[in-house]
């Protein structure tokens, strides 16, 4: 049977493949910036079906998420009835809607939005001073585009015919400058996924001053 997906679909209520590699290193990070876990707030911005938010939950995180998909919302109420996982797009103002959190994050998300400095500007209102950002996204670096078109292999990369999919390619230089024209300092990476120079996904760490 096949199914019909538009950018708001989900198949399952499962964690994306990706969350295999990113969420340890997201969960290192928030242990490393937060002693106690039942302390600490934190908000999923872009949290499809909820999987992250579960897992981070289940670590003892207060956490609440919201995801502008009606068909993500819906699977991730199914599979955690428990969490507070709402409709919610990044381009609202969601601090006075939510409040602010210890720590924001946003897996595999900023490559998808149109207005990334209007997505940036909505995470760093949800972030307490003195909180931190976690945005994920796919790595673009030089050796790891040199190698992919070497091999033959850009064009199913980017997949360029494919619906909706990535729309940003991000670069830990792009991807910084966003950082800190909205406001944050301190912005450090991680690389999951591979061998760092051809890591499948970074993740950026940011500070928000106090």
């Amino acid at each position: 049977m096949s199914i019909e997906l538009d950018a708001t679909t989900y198949v399952h209520a499962k964690p994306a493949t990706a969350h295999s590699y990113i969420l340890p290193a997201v969960v290192d990070v928030l242990e490393n910036n937060f002693q106690e876990a039942n302390e600490t707030a934190v908000f999923d911005l872009g949290c499809g079906t909820g999987g992250a938010a579960a897992v981070l939950a289940k670590k003892g995180y207060d956490v609440v998420g919201v995801d502008p998909s009606e068909d993500g919302i819906a699977k991730a109420r199914t599979a955690h009835p428990d969490l507070p996982l709402e409709i919610g797009s990044g381009y609202e103002d969601l601090s006075s809607r939510y409040g602010t959190f210890d720590a924001v994050i946003s897996l595999e998300v900023v490559e998808h939005v149109y207005d990334p400095k209007a997505f940036s500007a909505t995470i760093y209102d949800l972030v307490k001073p003195g909180g931190i950002a976690v945005v994920s996204t796919p790595f673009h670096g030089y050796w790891k585009n040199l190698a992919l078109a070497v091999s033959g292999k850009m064009d199913d990369h980017f997949m360029p015919l494919k619906d909706h999919g990535h729309i940003k390619f991000w670069s830990p230089e792009t991807l910084s400058t966003l950082l800190v024209e909205t406001g944050f300092e301190d912005v450090d990476f991680e690389y999951v996924g591979r061998i760092p120079l051809l890591a499948k996904s970074m993740i950026a760490i940011a500070q928000k001053p106090h």
